[in-house]
């Protein structure tokens, strides 16, 4: 044929698609009226996704340049391929749908080379598949191209290898086609770029196909948006469909010379057209997909909120429920064995479960493997056994990297106990039941579950950081066993921190705690408290036990009373310190969680005051042996000491400096009485919604303040907020 001759065939074969008036090009609703009147679904569920599978190989093979002699990774994807064809959902299938993608397939050759327009040999192809729904239609119509398409580029791969091919081929030109491939690949690239975007409108169909939607509600303008759109989407994908089929037939039956010389704007037409089609229906299926996972996060917390409602014979459902519930992977990590474990390990035992970020210190990790070390000891017989369970809480809303990866697989490998495998398994909805039910924030909490899944103690940690294994088995009843034998004595406040001081406290020798981060009023009071004690005769110890924040601050005191050679006792390890103020307010928060927070509670009266006297800048304590004699403010307690000659020496002299000290004292502070003042951080989880000054026993009002902490090295967490537990009354 001549090129005259090739130029006619070729504007008799495309003639249809760029004799259309312009109108009916750009007006989508007219163009799809009659598809949308006549589709008729008979409600026949298909699982096209498997036949996708194979469509997608074909296309992404079907490429100038491609071989048999892929890449591993590529052949690595045909093996997998080949062992899901063998599966029933692909033959099943195959065998319903085959002879309909078979028809399609010589449907729209016979309209191309038969001259009919694009437009009318869409719509035809539309009404041979009236019956099935619309990511049916595209699979198939898609599947029907692939068939051409594939065939097109097996015999280019192999037809210089195999004989049969090889004839094929002559038949179809091919070997003059392959001989100017590089005059070719801008053309086949063009063709490429459209087969993509069609599989992507494709996929984005079938995504919304398979959205539940009864959790979309009516309202969700999204989902509206997406179902008006998807016949726009099938009609404009199933035409460039058509247009890709008639390129590579104008290619086969009319040559290369056509095929190059032939202008590519109908193929970036169609594209440029399916990218806006897919970017909006993407957009608006992201939307439809937050709703849906919203709804079913809330849907998963009235569960699990009725869960704990229900008796159960052990604690796997509830154990699943938080954890992992389905049963294809092993959720959890062994400390001990460094291999992952089954839910199964927990099974009717009393579980510890341990929430918390990634910013789990060093000091709280090393006081609570040492207390869960000495429980395990306490607890030997099969009727008390207890497992302890690290589930990490991140935010899932932020990019998880790989530094956030390395942090968190090096605080499991440092834990003895068992961990969640990775913090994606901990679903929204458990996120949420832990912030409403058990007041998680950003610090560590320990729920205790006995062996039927009951919540036998919200918060152990409190009562672990005050009594240590001798609150075994962690439960609110021993935690309220041991706040009924337990009194306001020096013991209470130092025990397990420093040993020295409890071998004072058996000598029944006077004891001054003090705390602060002013280095001038910290010599002064040690220098007037050892004058008096020498004057009184008195044997005092002194230590310096820093202050709840402000750690460098306290580190500088702590140098200056080495440095100065002051003639006090410190603590110079920043643990003892921190350990000593996370006792203390877990005492507090103790108390609160079990609501004995009344006036009449001495303990918890006085543990507000010290902690209200750190707050305004400093305090002291003074004991004799275990009994607390002062618990008072810095300022009105150094005033005693320098008052000591001219106001109370008489007094000491005649009743001793115990009796007198206190007395002095009581006098300055009943004169300047400064109310208390709590900061109570959000991170901190179950807050009082009321609360007693211990000074004058009034209410205290709730005021909102904003403080830099960077000093603290503190960081509040994502869920302070941005994360509300939903509503399901």
């Amino acid at each position: 044929m001549t090129s005259i001759g090739k130029l006619g065939a070729m504007q008799q074969l495309m003639k249809g698609g760029k004799m259309m008036p312009a109108n009916v090009i750009s007006d989508d609703t007219i163009l799809v009226k009659k598809i949308v009147a006549d589709h008729n679904p008979e409600g026949l569920d298909y699982d096209v996704k498997p036949l996708l599978h194979i469509v997608e190989d074909i296309l992404r093979r079907s490429t100038l340049g491609s071989s048999e002699h892929d890449s591993m990774g590529e052949l690595s994807h045909v093996d997998q391929l080949e062992d899901r064809t063998h599966l029933p959902s692909y033959t099943s299938m195959l065998e319903a749908l085959s002879v309909k993608i078979d028809r399609i397939s010589c449907e729209i050759s016979y309209k191309i080379l038969s001259g009919v327009d694009a437009h009318s040999t869409t719509v035809a192809i539309f009404e041979m598949l009236t019956i099935y729904k619309w990511d049916v239609k595209l699979v198939l119509a898609l599947a029907a191209f692939a068939l051409n398409y594939g065939e097109f580029w097996l015999l280019a791969h192999i037809h210089d290898t195999n004989q049969l091919a090889k004839s094929m081929a002559i038949l179809k030109q091919l070997p003059g086609i392959m001989e100017h491939s590089s005059s070719l690949k801008p053309r086949f690239d063009t063709l490429n770029d459209l087969v993509n975007v069609i599989l992507e409108v494709t996929k984005c169909v079938i995504e919304f196909n398979d959205l539940p939607i009864q959790y979309i509600r009516q309202d969700v303008s999204a989902y509206n948006t997406v179902s008006n759109h998807i016949p726009v989407a099938a009609y404009w994908s199933i035409r460039s469909i058509v247009a890709c089929a008639a390129q590579i037939t104008s290619l086969t039956t009319l040559g290369y010379e056509i095929f190059t010389s032939n202008d590519a704007w109908e193929l970036s037409t169609l594209a440029f057209k399916l990218r806006s089609i897919v970017d909006h229906l993407r957009k608006q299926l992201d939307i439809c997909k937050i709703h849906v996972e919203e709804a079913m996060d809330t849907e998963a917390y009235g569960m699990l909120r009725e869960l704990f409602l229900t008796p159960h014979t052990d604690n796997m459902k509830i154990i699943k429920a938080l954890i992992y519930s389905h049963d294809d992977i092993l959720p959890l990590y062994d400390g001990v064995s460094k291999k992952r474990a089954s839910l199964e390990a927990l099974r009717r035992k009393n579980v510890l479960l341990l929430f918390s970020g990634l910013e789990f210190s060093t000091d709280e990790l090393l006081i609570l493997e040492q207390i869960y070390n000495e429980s395990k000891a306490h607890a030997p017989r099969q009727d008390n056994r207890y497992e302890l369970v690290w589930i990490p809480i991140v935010d899932q809303t932020s990019e998880w990297t790989d530094q956030k990866q390395m942090q968190f697989e090096n605080l499991r490998e440092s834990m003895p106990w068992f961990s969640v495998y990775h913090p994606s398994l901990i679903s929204k909805a458990v996120v949420w039941f832990i912030q409403s039910e058990w007041k998680y924030k950003n610090k560590p909490i320990l729920v205790v579950l006995d062996p039927q899944g009951r919540v036998a103690c919200p918060n152990a940690i409190h009562m672990m950081w005050i009594w240590g294994s001798a609150a075994f088995p962690f439960t609110s009843f021993k935690e309220e066993t041991l706040w009924k034998d337990e009194t306001w004595r020096l013991e209470l406040l130092v025990d397990g921190i420093d040993s020295e001081i409890l071998n004072w406290i058996k000598e029944g020798k006077y004891i001054f705690l003090y705390g602060g981060d002013d280095p001038e009023w910290i010599k002064r009071f040690v220098k007037e408290a050892r004058k008096v004690a020498q004057a009184t005769r008195t044997p005092l110890e002194m230590v310096y036990v820093g202050k709840s924040n402000k750690r460098d601050q306290v580190q500088k005191v702590c140098d200056t009373i080495i440095r100065e050679k002051l003639y006090t006792h410190s603590w110079s390890e920043q643990s003892m310190i921190w350990f000593f103020w996370t006792r203390l307010q877990s005492m507090l928060f103790s108390k609160i969680q079990l609501k004995q927070v009344d006036d009449n509670d001495r303990v918890m009266q006085e543990i507000k005051k010290l902690l209200s006297y750190d707050k305004q800048g400093g305090w002291i304590v003074l004991a004799k042996g275990s009994q607390i004699v002062v618990n008072g403010h810095a300022s009105t307690g150094l005033q005693s000491l320098i008052e000591y000659d001219l106001m109370w020496k008489e007094h000491a002299e005649r009743d001793g400096f115990e009796t007198a000290f206190k007395e002095h004292y009581g006098k300055l502070h009943a004169v300047d009485n400064p109310c208390c003042r709590f900061e109570f951080s959000h991170s901190m989880g179950r807050i009082p919604d009321r609360l007693t000054c211990p000074e004058c026993r009034r209410n205290m009002h709730v005021l909102t303040t904003f403080q830099c902490c960077h000093d603290d090295n503190v960081e509040e967490d994502f869920f302070v907020s941005s994360v509300t537990p939903p509503n399901t009354n």
